[in-house]
């Protein structure tokens, strides 16, 4: 990991239930969540690739890696933010997402982007 100023990046999620979307007598339980990268930094780096660790209430453990987000492979210059919306099943009502991006600087550097931990739960579920 590169432990260098010019090499930034904030990563802001939040999440929401899809109660419409799922089917909790059938153990099926839908999260949107939206999350906002911004390159805190001072070198443009692009988001090239992403794992996440989605963790449920039984300790199952999902982990998903793949080529950059929703489609996409943003570049993004400093100060500039680039936000999408995804989600995820789980079979218990309450989970955990966190992970990290895996960028690439425009001078060649490569660096993790980590990806705080945060909440997936029904509402009223977690106090």
């Amino acid at each position: 990991m590169v432990d260098d100023k010019r090499y930034m990046i904030s990563v802001s999620p939040k999440s929401i239930y899809l109660e419409a979307r799922s089917d909790p007598g059938k153990g099926q339980y839908v999260f949107a969540y939206t999350i906002t990268v911004t390159n805190t930094g001072t070198v443009a780096a692009q988001l090239v690739s992403r794992h996440w660790i989605i963790t449920d209430a039984d300790r199952r453990v999902q982990e998903v890696r793949g080529a950059g987000v929703v489609g996409r492979q943003p570049v993004l210059k400093p100060g500039e933010s680039f936000e999408y919306t995804s989600g995820t099943s789980l079979a218990t009502a309450v989970g955990t997402m966190h992970g990290s991006y895996q960028m690439v600087a425009e001078d060649g550097t490569e660096f993790d982007a980590p990806i705080p931990l945060f909440a997936l739960s029904i509402p009223r579920t977690l106090h």
